[in-house]
């Protein structure tokens, strides 16, 4: 008899994480005998996780905020996986835990969706942790100017120094000035995540009318952020839904090798949001 496949989420918190739910309504879409369940790990645990998920016998993981640095240590990854430097998903197929990183993946579809040609465009990337990896390092890839802004400037430019063509910055009196001159501002931290959802580090008066603004986060779907982009009435609103089924979407396919049902995963994470 077959057993049942089990898949989940590594993070802390992850009682937010909306992936189960996406997840579940593609295996049902699909028919598969499998699930997808949260799993609460702390940085210190994170290794013992692991090891444990492959001895008890699951078949694939997500790992999220603030795990994805830390993860890499863990696993044989991909090359474009190690070049970022975080993961976001563990493939355990093959026997040996692989790492993969599907969230610069995410960013880049829904980026081209809204965009289009992102070569020459001026970006800065708020954060420097996994996330910000993976979508500066796909940006770069794209020929696309990077500058990323953190808290901690010198963890920014630690990232910078990666990608020849990007510059790290704080957040003082230099960010307000390079917010003017973006053509697109991403928040790949996680402020304005629910439950905090009035943190915002960018305020309308800050922002210009001709700015892309996208937001990673997805709970709620209009962060603080967005909301004050719509009152400064930015060119173009990008929420963090299309990322996460995008991300989810890759990951998907390479645990399971089918296509994965994209509408139905939407769906899911869009009426779970509704009903919240």
């Amino acid at each position: 008899m077959m057993m049942k496949k089990i898949y989940g989420i590594l993070g802390d918190p992850v009682a937010h994480s909306l992936s189960p739910v996406m997840h579940n309504a593609a295996f049902e879409k699909l028919g598969m005998d499998a699930v997808y369940l949260a799993f609460r790990v702390s940085k210190a645990e994170l290794e013992d996780a692991i090891r444990g998920a492959k001895s008890l016998g699951i078949a694939g993981l997500n790992v999220t905020i603030p795990l994805k640095e830390k993860a890499l240590l863990f696993v044989d990854a991909e090359e474009v996986a190690k070049k970022i430097g975080a993961i976001n998903t563990i493939d355990f197929g093959s026997g040996t835990p692989m790492g993969y990183n599907t969230d610069g993946i995410g960013s880049m579809q829904v980026l081209k969706e809204t965009v289009g040609e992102l070569k020459g465009e001026n970006v800065l990337i708020i954060g420097a942790g996994g996330a910000a990896k993976a979508i500066a390092f796909y940006l770069y890839l794209e020929g696309a100017k990077v500058t990323l802004a953190n808290r901690t400037k010198e963890r920014a430019a630690q990232l910078a120094a990666t990608l020849s063509n990007a510059d790290a910055i704080g957040l003082g009196a230099e960010f307000k000035k390079q917010i003017k001159a973006s053509d697109i501002l991403i928040n790949a931290t996680s402020v304005g995540m629910h439950p905090h959802e009035d943190a915002t580090l960018v305020n309308a008066d800050m922002m210009h009318q001709d700015l892309v603004v996208f937001d990673i986060v997805y709970n709620p779907v209009e962060t603080k952020l967005l909301k004050e982009a719509k009152r400064a009435g930015v060119k173009k609103i990008v929420d963090g839904v299309k990322m996460l089924v995008y991300q989810g979407a890759a990951s998907f396919k390479i645990w399971t090798k089918e296509e994965p049902p994209i509408e139905v995963m939407e769906k899911a994470v869009t009426d779970a949001l509704a009903s919240e």
